[in-house]
């Protein structure tokens, strides 16, 4: 969260306030219940990728990066102009802290949380 905090302050110290200083914000006709879904389901397909790949008798080692990161390539091309696929609740909200804008804060903070506990393997976690 820190990190996130630190991220944003540095942005607006270097290029001032543009760009909602990478905010995650909801695009387009996006209703918050339609963005909180799309977060949730985001949040669980990367937990999955991550459980599947780096957990117990699957553990691929050093490929559970590359697997963890297409997944996040793919999350990211098919649901950024949608909600901005954050799947990360500091990253969401360490740029609203600074820009002190926390409208929809709860959205990308609740659906992480919501989505994780759908997500398993095959190993009980």
């Amino acid at each position: 969260m820190a990190g996130a905090v630190a991220a944003a302050l540095l942005l607006k110290s270097v290029f001032g306030p543009v760009a909602n200083l990478g905010a995650t914000t909801g695009h387009g006709n996006v209703t918050p219940w339609q963005a909180f879904a799309v977060e949730a389901v985001l949040t669980v397909g990367l937990v999955n990728a991550i459980l599947g790949t780096a957990s117990g008798a699957r553990n691929i080692g050093a490929n559970a990066g590359i697997a963890i990161g297409c997944y996040n390539i793919a999350a990211k091309l098919c649901a950024t102009g949608l909600t901005g696929a954050s799947m990360n609740p500091a990253r969401s909200l360490g740029p609203d802290l600074v820009r002190g804008d926390l409208s929809t804060s709860l959205i990308y903070v609740l659906a992480p949380l919501s989505g994780r506990p759908l997500a398993w393997d095959s190993n009980g976690y």
